[in-house]
Parts: structure tokens; sequence; C-alpha cells
């Protein structure tokens, strides 16, 4: 017998897409470390549906709004939104279900120029009309007109008082904060347009379905300096050479964009360390010590 948790479900795909849609089968697919992704059988219909805790409900509708804001460029493939909501225990997103595998060399290219594509897709000011969130942690998207104010007070600066509250002080936050104070100095005369950025693009949130199509997910959508989403591509591996390739010959990155990606990968280190603890912390301080000796 299904849980009651799938009958609501169920009967939320039914209003959202105006059919009779009954549970008939759930399977684990597995999730990341934030939550846990199954594959729905209902109403003869596959879907993919993330569950977490009740209180996770803002999370999901910003995230199915961040898939949407994407799937509207017609630019890369992402699973398309169906519904979102909660009962007492839990919330759940529940999307397309889209057959994934790694994506082969051809796919890798096809993303690079995709990709391209989604990041020629810009706004006046950078940030976004919500916030949303970085694997579970909140992400501030106000929005600022300059590029450097907006990554010290909402990545940066963001990320370094969250450490501090949660007890990782002395050098990281002393350090951390003279970055700050010379960031200007690491991006200087960087004016980079406000491009529509994935946000979370680490090698896990990025396969290919039937065909060799590309498609990301996941995303922690924002606009800002396209280099932050190429930045992340390398954090972790797992794009082909054949992406960056294919990426350049559609919009060729800045000189200086090698210097600039430690600065934007701090962000992800320094979420890892709210995250998941003391195990990345070296690697934070370690990052920021090199930063601030490259503004000497």
């Amino acid at each position: 017998m299904l849980d009651a948790v799938w009958h609501a479900v169920a009967r939320s795909i039914a209003h959202a897409t105006g059919r009779p849609c009954e549970a008939q089968q759930t399977s684990l697919i597995g999730g990341g470390c934030i939550n846990q992704g199954f594959r729905l059988l209902a109403g003869g219909r596959d879907f993919f549906v993330k569950l977490n805790a009740a209180s996770t409900l803002a999370m999901f509708e910003a995230e199915a709004a961040g898939l949407e804001e994407i799937a509207a460029t017609r630019s890369v493939r992402v699973p398309r939104p169906i519904c979102t909501g909660s009962d007492a225990e839990r919330a759940w997103l529940t999307l397309e279900y889209l057959p994934l595998a790694p994506a082969r060399p051809h796919a890798m290219a096809l993303l690079g120029e995709q990709l391209a594509a989604m990041h020629r897709v810009t706004q006046g000011q950078f940030g976004w009309t919500r916030d949303n969130t970085i694997g579970s942690t909140p992400q501030v998207n106000q929005q600022e007109s300059d590029w450097c104010a907006f990554w010290g007070r909402h990545r940066l600066g963001y990320q370094l008082e969250l450490a501090y509250r949660n007890g990782h002080r002395g050098a990281l936050r002393g350090r951390g904060q003279m970055l700050l104070e010379r960031l200007g100095q690491l991006l200087g005369s960087r004016r980079p347009v406000a491009s529509l950025l994935h946000g979370d693009l680490w090698g896990g949130n990025a396969a290919a379905s039937a065909g060799d199509e590309p498609v990301i997910f996941d995303p922690a959508v924002y606009y800002g300096d396209r280099e932050a989403d190429l930045a992340m591509t390398h954090l972790f591996g797992g794009f082909a050479p054949d992406f960056y390739h294919a990426y350049q010959r559609a919009w060729p990155l800045e000189a200086g964009h090698r210097e600039r990606r430690e600065l934007y990968n701090l962000y992800h280190v320094l979420n890892h360390l709210n995250l998941f603890g003391a195990a990345y912390l070296r690697r934070a301080q370690d990052t920021i010590d090199r930063l601030l000796a490259a503004c000497r």
C-alpha cells in the first residue's frame, strides 16, 4: 500500500494538469544530500518527485520557478515542473520524468553551445526577483546594479557570516573580511552583463536524455556574471573538453577568467563548509589566502 503522501501528490498533479491521476507505484531513484528522489507512476504516466520536510515547500517553489525561467529561454532543456505542494509532514516538487544518462562528447559540445545561448539572456540588474537556495542554504538574490557589490554582499559576505554563526571564527572571519575589502582589486574593471545563470552547475546537475539531448537540473537561478557558472563546472570536474571548446566558440570568455574562477568558486566552498562542516575549512582558508596574495 502506498503512503498517504503519494495520494496527496497525485491529487496535486491532477489539480495542476486538469486530468484524473491516481498514484500506482513508486521507486526510489535517490537524490543528493538534501532531498529524496522518486519515480512515480500515476495515472499511467511517469513523474519525478522530490520529497522533503513540509517546511521546505518554499525551496521547491523557488526551484520550480527557476526551471521555468530557464525553460522560457528555449536554450537548454530542463525537466518541466508539474506542481509543488505539501501536507502536514512532507513537501514535494513534481517534474516530468526524463530517463537520463551521462552526457557523451556530442551532448557535452551541444551543452556548451546551449549554455552560451542561455547566458545571452540578460537583465539590467544582478540577482533575481525572488530568493532561493543553494543546496539547502538560503541564497539571497536582492537585486543590485553593481556586480562587485552583489558578489560581496549576497554571496561571499553572506556565506562568511553564516560560517561565523556556525562557529567557524578566528582566521576565517578575519581573512574573509580582508578579502571582502579587497574584492574590487580582484574584479578590477570587470563589468559583466547580468546573464541568466543555472547557479549550481556541477557535474551532478547535468546529463543527457534520449537522443543525446543535454539536460540541466537542480538549479539555483539568478542573474550574474556568466563566468560564475563556468567556474563551478571546474570545481568538481565532470565536464569534457568538448563542452568548453563549444562554449568558447559560441561566446569566448574575457581575459582573466581563469584568475576569477577561484573567487567565484569560493562561494561554493564556503557553502559546503556551512552545509557539511569542518572538512571544508582548510580548503576555504587556503582559497582565501591565495586570493589575498593575488591582491599584493
